[in-house]
């Protein structure tokens, strides 16, 4: 009942606002802080400059900007192609078959992401497939850690979507590639996009198993933060870190600009 009084909200609102700054607000403060910093040798930073952000923009950090895009679009579409078809091709399944299926499927995101990165260095490192200083290892790896969330969201989508539709589309004579094509794909559509957005954020802020298996010459942005900042260059990994936030919410921006198509709930 105290919840529901009006110091009972206040205390919650205090508390939630309390924990969220702290938390959240506060680390991304600190970041965006130092990202404009010269030096910071009391409690605020001084000398504020602009020129961490140019060289974040300019030179091996632009690069690490593409890769980071490249990698990231790249492992999405293909997780995103998998996790369909997987939940696709699981949808008829029932009983044991399908859940130890499911949990195949997400299997590898239980696993830390060293370890994947460890394993997919390992067997990528001698014939028959010899993937190990090339840029398709670092898309494995991406493609193994987020395909798992690919698949959850086009499995939820499925298990949500009226059968109604794709059983008149079957009754009006529609074959079966028409109606996954013309029905179940454009119902789909918003977990489609939720799979992509958020496969993509995840791609763009993997380290773990990524510093494990780069090659030279294809570094992400995570690991040129981690790089930059484990030689003590703080300021230059957070304006980094600001490109990095920035590059993602930007693209997570844009796919939600594009025009969806409402499911059929049940």
């Amino acid at each position: 009942m105290l919840l529901w009084s009006d110091r009972g909200r206040a205390a919650a609102w205090t508390a939630t606002a309390a924990i969220v700054g702290v938390l959240y607000v506060a680390p991304l403060a600190v970041i965006a802080m130092a990202s404009l910093s010269g030096q910071w040798n009391g409690v605020l930073p001084s000398h504020p400059t602009l020129r961490h952000f140019a060289n974040a923009v300019s030179g091996p950090s632009a690069e690490q900007i593409w890769a980071s895009l490249v990698t990231g679009a790249v492992a999405s579409l293909i997780a995103l192609a998998a996790g369909t078809w997987a939940a696709l091709a699981l949808r008829p399944l029932a009983g044991r078959l399908r859940r130890v299926l499911e949990l195949a499927f997400f299997l590898p995101s239980a696993v830390p992401s060293v370890s994947v990165g460890l394993g997919v260095l390992v067997a990528y490192s001698q014939p028959p497939l010899l993937l190990n200083g090339t840029v398709a290892i670092v898309l494995v790896v991406h493609l193994v850690l987020i395909s798992a969330f690919a698949f959850g969201n086009v499995s939820a989508g499925l298990a949500r979507l009226a059968p109604e539709f794709e059983q008149v589309a079957e009754s009006l004579g529609a074959r079966p590639g028409f109606r996954l094509r013309h029905v179940t794909l454009p119902l789909l559509m918003p977990y489609l996009l939720a799979a992509f957005s958020l496969s993509f954020a995840l791609s763009m802020g993997e380290l773990g198993a990524t510093v494990m298996v780069y090659p030279p010459g294809w570094v992400t942005l995570p690991v040129g933060i981690f790089a930059l900042t484990d030689r003590g260059d703080v300021f230059q990994g957070s304006a980094l870190t600001v490109v990095l936030i920035l590059v993602t919410l930007a693209v997570l921006g844009a796919m939600s600009l594009v025009p969806k198509r409402a499911t059929g709930g049940r």
